[in-house]
This record gives structure tokens, C-alpha cells and sequence, in this order.
């Protein structure tokens, strides 16, 4: 059977969903071999280090640029029809929701699709921040939290409700994304062999990278095949995070890429981390550090809302077919990780360890 005839068989939702949890599998699997995560990133740049964290970061990111860029160059992708790309960007959401998103993921000691991994290998305090995230970016969406959100949101948008390629705005060739990839890659490689990371965890570092270009091949091969519109997308864990939490309360729920994703990164972290002996319970060591995690996880449901991605929405999935928001967001992300860390941690000699 052709995926043609899936569709014919199950229906674009069905099939939309499926995708979503291949994705998600393969993010999952790669993220939690790799240790991939923003926050850690960002905490270890702060402490004046440019060590594995950061080297894994640079590594996933550019590996998505690469394979995301290479694949619209072929072909298999047009980036201008991407859900980030054919809607409104928002600069001020951008910049005060990439803010308070990096401020939230340092106090939950990592960002949310760290968090969601970590769950799946036993960390009770990541469950508890990761149901804490979904309902708070559910809030920001439908409920008490998006009036604020809508007008912050409304403070300063781009023009011609589209957002804009931030490579024209640059006025710059569009072939420099696929070399600063490139490059990008090959600083990642020289961070990686001063720090002698072994290579199965740069192999897995890429496959995070490589996730966010299957989610985008599959998705767009499916708006390209199916009767009824179907966004063009693939990893982000906000928006993702409150329409799996709705599933599983309403009634009659409707099946998508983003309903997927979730369980999917879920199982594939599972599995990763079962294969590896690595399951293991893991609860809060006091009141003060669930506090911390809660307010954090708080903070990143509502950020990632109004900037219009998390770390890996925005900061790699927006970042790999270079939305100008999502770079301007990536960037008040880190920001505000390292503004958070030196005036918290630092001062108080809390390590960096996730």
C-alpha cells in the first residue's frame, strides 16, 4: 500500500498524525542519546564555557538548517508555505516572549523539549512541569492568559500578514542559509573534538537536526497529496503540548501532525533511554526546587505562546528556514538564559547540570 492509498484508507488526520509521531520518535530517540538541550547550552555559555553542551547545540541546529535548506533546494520543500512563514510574525511576542521563555527554562532546569524527554525516563519533577506547561500554553491560546497575550503580541507585527524571511531582510543571497549551516556545522565539529565528544552522541546530536527536515518532507508531502489544507510544520512543543492535552479531554477530538508529535517524542525517549538502562525515578529534592520548576514551566507556557515557538519551534524548526521572528526570538531566548542564570545561579553557585 502507497502512502496515497493510506490516505485514501484512514484520512489526512489519521495519516497527518502518524508523521507526527514518526518525527517524534526520531527527535526523541536523538534527543535524549545527545542530551540536546537549550538551556544547557545557554547556562554553559554564561559560565564563560564552550563545552559539549554547546557544541551539541550548534551541532542539532545547523544540522537542521542543512538538511531543511537542502531539502528546498531539491525540491522536497517550499519554505514560503510553511505555517510559521504564511502567518503573521509578531516582533514585540518575539522579543518579550523569547525573554520570558529563557528566564522559565533555567528556573525548570531545561527547556520544554528537554522536559519532555526527561519525563519519559522516569523525572517526576519534568512530568509535573510538562502538565504545568501544556495547561499554562492552553491558557495563553484559548483561556484566561490570551487576552494579554493577543495584545502583546499586537504591539508591533510585521507587514502584509506574513512574516518575513529574515535573509531578505538581510538583503542577502538565499543560498547563505544552506553555507551558514555549513559553517555553523564545522564550528560544532571543531567544539566537538576540543570537548573529544565520541561520535555516537554526535550522530545523535545531527538526528535531532534531521527530525525537524523529516517533519517539514513529510508534512509538506502531505499538503501536496491531500484534498483539504494541511499545515506545513514540524517540531515545536508549545502549541503541540496544549492541543494533546485538549485531546485527551474533549469529546471528539481531531487528529493532526502536532497530536503526534508528543506521544511521539515520548515513546522514542523511552525507548532510548530504556535501551541504555537509564529509567530511573526521579522526584523534586525540596519545596524550594519545585517552586522554582513550577514558576519556570509557568513562564516558558506563556513565552513560547507569545513569541510563536519554543527553543526547538522557534530556536530550530522557525530558525531552519530562517523566519525573522524566530530568530529574533531564539535570541531573547538565549538572553534571557544567561541573564537568569549569572543573576540566580551563579551568585548562589548553582551548577549547571540539567
Amino acid at each position: 500500500m502507497s502512502l496515497v492509498d493510506l490516505i485514501d484508507a484512514i484520512g489526512e488526520g489519521p495519516v497527518a498524525a502518524l508523521f507526527g509521531l514518526l518525527t517524534g520518535a526520531v527527535f526523541g530517540i536523538a534527543a535524549q542519546r545527545s542530551a540536546f538541550c537549550l538551556r544547557a547550552a545557554t547556562v554553559e555559555f554564561a559560565r564563560g564555557q564552550l563545552g559539549a553542551r554547546v557544541a551539541v547545540w550548534l551541532l542539532a541546529f545547523s544540522t537542521a538548517v542543512v538538511w531543511v535548506q537542502g531539502a528546498e533546494a531539491l525540491g522536497f520543500l517550499r519554505a514560503q508555505e510553511a505555517r510559521m512563514m504564511a502567518v503573521t510574525g509578531s516582533w514585540s511576542g518575539a522579543i518579550i516572549g523569547g525573554l520570558v521563555f529563557g528566564v522559565g527554562m533555567v528556573l525548570a532546569r531545561g527547556c520544554s523539549g528537554r522536559l519532555l524527554v526527561l519525563a519519559a525516563t522516569g523525572n517526576l519533577r519534568s512530568v509535573i512541569s510538562g502538565l504545568i506547561f501544556a495547561v499554562v500554553a492552553q491558557m495563553s491560546l484559548h483561556g484566561w492568559l490570551a487576552p494579554l497575550r493577543n495584545s502583546l503580541a499586537a504591539l508591533w507585527v510585521t507587514p502584509g500578514g506574513r512574516n518575513l524571511d529574515l535573509r531578505s531582510l538581510l538583503g542577502v543571497p538565499h543560498a547563505s542559509g544552506l553555507m551558514l549551516g555549513i559553517i555553523t556545522a564545522a564550528i560544532a565539529l571543531v567544539l566537538a573534538r576540543r570537548n573529544r565528544i565520541g561520535l555516537s552522541r554526535l550522530v545523535f546530536a545531527s538526528g535531532v537536526g534531521f527530525a525537524i527536515a523529516l517533519g517539514y518532507g513529510l508534512t509538506f508531502w502531505l499538503a501536496q497529496n491531500s484534498f483539504e489544507p494541511v499545515s506545513i510544520t514540524s517540531a515545536t512543543f508549545t502549541g503541540p503540548s496544549a492541543r494533546t492535552l485538549m485531546f485527551f479531554l474533549e469529546p471528539f477530538p481531531d487528529l493532526g501532525f502536532d497530536v503526534g508529535l508528543v506521544p511521539g517524542v515520548f515513546l522514542g525517549a523511552l525507548i532510548a533511554a530504556g535501551a541504555a538502562g537509564e529509567l530511573k525515578l526521579q522526584g523534586f529534592e525540596g519545596a524550594g526546587p519545585m517552586r522554582r520548576a513550577m514558576v519556570g514551566a509557568a513562564l516558558m507556557g506563556f513565552g513560547g505562546m507569545l513569541a510563536g515557538g519554543c527553543a526547538i519551534g522557534a530556536g530550530v524548526t522557525g530558525g531552519s528556514i530562517f523566519v525573522a521572528t524566530a530568530w529574533l526570538a531564539l535570541t531573547c531566548m538565549w538572553i534571557g538564559a544567561v541573564t537568569t542564570d549569572f543573576l540566580l545561579d551563579q551568585e548562589r553557585g548553582v551548577t549547571a547540570t540539567p
